[in-house]
């Protein structure tokens, strides 16, 4: 018995430290990442502006291939929202376009409402690197509400970081096709 209170005990102050430490930890985040792709500027932003070809690129689209989409509005303008269902691992939420600056970024919020409710704020953006080749920076950011903001410390970042470079070099390889 005295072991199981001493392990007990040894689970409650891991417990405290860690909502202690989450006291501390930034609750803001901000990732990027970008790719260079052979194909002109123009061409590029003229695809990555339809909402809809995320689900071509993007990792966390191709994550559930049985997730079901609707869509309201006008893809490539401001207001339309793409809408998911699926497994556990994708969720489910919408992302609507917010702002689309011609030619140069779209900006995006996304809007999770499973396995548990939050926002982020989304932009693509394209630079012209030469007449030929564009550079596309994919940038994601939002707040993490006390506790859950101690998921940073666990690599949080590091894995949306690798998502979104995953569906960058997907787009690469769909635009150098």
């Amino acid at each position: 018995m005295r072991i199981v209170k001493k392990i007990l005990v040894l689970l409650l102050a891991l417990v405290v430290i860690l909502l202690i430490v989450a006291l501390f930890v930034k609750k803001d985040y901000s990732i990027q990442r970008e790719v260079s792709i052979n194909k002109p500027k123009t061409a590029v932003f003229d695809y990555i502006k339809y909402l809809k070809n995320q689900n071509e690129f993007s990792k966390w689209a191709k994550m559930d291939p049985n997730m079901k989409k609707k869509f309201a509005g006008t893809d490539a303008t401001v207001g339309f929202i793409s809408m998911w269902e699926g497994n556990g691992d994708v969720g489910k939420g919408e992302q609507e376009i917010k702002k689309i600056s011609a030619g140069e970024s779209v900006d995006y919020e996304i809007r999770f409402i499973k396995p548990w409710k939050s926002v982020a704020q989304s932009n693509m953006s394209t630079e012209a690197i030469s007449e030929d080749q564009t550079k596309v920076k994919w940038s994601f950011s939002g707040y993490m509400p006390y506790p859950f903001n101690l998921m940073r410390l666990f690599g949080m970042e590091k894995m949306i970081g690798n998502d979104l470079q995953t569906g960058l070099d997907n787009l690469k390889a769909i635009q150098e096709k």
